[in-house]
């Protein structure tokens, strides 16, 4: 027995409810019941370790507490809402106000039970003892829970993107409050309507940061919302690469399916334009592109002639071809034409999809350039791209979209960070 064993009778229990969350948090399987079960075995172990503490080396209020802490703890390792938990757990705090990660625990406990404001009301009394990065992020977390549905949904989100920054001050280094910050900028990304694009880089620098932490290497739900965000943000590849390592860490996640999702997109894609890029009737389409009037601001270019990136002052004019179906609510994807009949991929956000039709002449300003080139599962991707963010870089035949057509509301993906 160590020497901190023999002077704290709670630390061999301590430890093991310590390894009891590690396998919760680490040990996944696409048998729900086999980890349920896994869990039971190591809880009641956990449980008759803390037992076989005596009763004299814990009489104490102090003692008492972790005690009561300890055994809340280990009854509230299971996904569903369980009382006798909470009731340990309540009994800790009342024992002892200033044990952290009784609230904690507390919170979280009574979050499953359906009651965020009590357990908001739990870790924000813990947090005015003092600041704690856990306490933080499980307030974030609970904040975004708390939006869904409701009309200052996007108000909500941006305290829970606050609370995951206070939640980084406190430790820069710590992975699991980076992620959090992460999975704070995509909600607002969706909850805003899946057009804001700054979000998505802010997530996805929050995102490599937590990869940082070898502790985050185990956590599937990292590499799956990371991917969700190169995804959106075009980055095919990565967002391939992601979704596989998500599906390898946990069989549970959908993560699979995101995979074939994105493949199938593509595939469509390259077929479309591989279908119309010598299309003969693509000269009388594109006949009148070139008496297209711009704003004297703009300079008038091809895809061809684009830069990647963002280019400033420089209007593209186009023709829809066609409308792609895909299986994702956002983006909208068109097969576009410009005056040189050269095909290219049309990425759209924040405009709603009867805004743009087949047969309508597009005038893309400063538009948002990329040249795909990749390769996957030996099936080789290569095509240009034009993505449209807002309302005001699209003019839909010589006329700006009305403002309806703008998208500002919830837009959540299928899987909620």
């Amino acid at each position: 027995m160590s020497n901190q064993a023999e002077e704290d009778p709670m630390a061999k229990p301590t430890i093991a409810v310590e390894d009891l969350y590690n396998i919760r948090d680490t040990y996944f399987t696409a048998n729900l019941d086999e980890k349920n079960s896994k869990l039971q075995k190591e809880s009641d172990l956990a449980l008759k370790l803390l037992d076989s503490v005596p009763p004299e080396q814990r009489k104490s209020p102090m003692q008492r507490a972790t005690y009561e802490y300890l055994r809340g703890k280990i009854l509230d390792v299971f996904p569903d809402y369980r009382k006798e938990a909470e009731d340990h757990l309540s009994k800790a705090v009342k024992l002892n106000p200033s044990l952290t990660d009784a609230w904690l625990c507390l919170g979280n406990c009574i979050w499953k039970k359906g009651d965020l404001s009590s357990a908001k009301n739990c870790f924000t009394l813990a947090l005015s003892k003092g600041p704690n990065k856990k306490l933080l992020c499980q307030l974030s977390m609970l904040e975004r829970k708390m939006a869904q549905g409701t009309e200052n949904e996007a108000k909500l989100v941006e305290e829970s993107i606050q609370h995951g920054r206070e939640a980084i001050t406190l430790d820069v280094k710590d992975g699991n409050s980076w992620y959090n910050l992460g999975n704070a900028c995509l909600t607002s990304f969706f909850v805003t309507g899946a057009w804001d694009h700054s979000k998505l880089l802010q997530s996805l620098k929050a995102y490599q940061n937590a990869e940082k932490d070898e502790r985050m290497k185990s956590n599937p739900d990292l590499y799956f919302n990371c991917a969700t965000v190169n995804k959106y943000l075009e980055n095919y590849e990565r967002a391939l690469s992601g979704f596989e390592a998500a599906a390898l860490k946990d069989p549970g996640l959908n993560a699979t399916d995101e995979v074939q999702k994105l493949v199938n997109l593509l595939d469509k894609l390259e077929n479309m334009l591989r279908g119309h890029a010598r299309a003969k009737r693509l000269a009388s389409l594109v006949s009148l592109l070139d008496a297209v009037n711009l704003n004297s601001s703009y300079k008038r270019a091809t895809i061809d002639l684009l830069s990647e990136g963002l280019n400033k002052a420089v209007a593209v004019v186009g023709k829809v071809l066609f409308f792609i179906k895909h299986e994702s609510v956002a983006p909208i994807y068109y097969l576009v034409c410009d005056s040189n009949q050269i095909c290219f991929v049309l990425s759209v956000y924040g405009i709603h999809n009867d805004a743009i039709k087949e047969g309508d002449q597009l005038t893309l300003l400063e538009p948002c350039y990329r040249y795909i080139d990749f390769s996957w599962k030996e099936k080789h991707y290569q095509f240009k791209s034009i993505r449209v963010d807002f309302l005001e870089q699209a003019l839909v035949n010589g006329k700006a979209p009305a403002p309806r057509h703008a998208i500002r509301t919830s837009i959540y993906a299928q899987h909620k960070p």
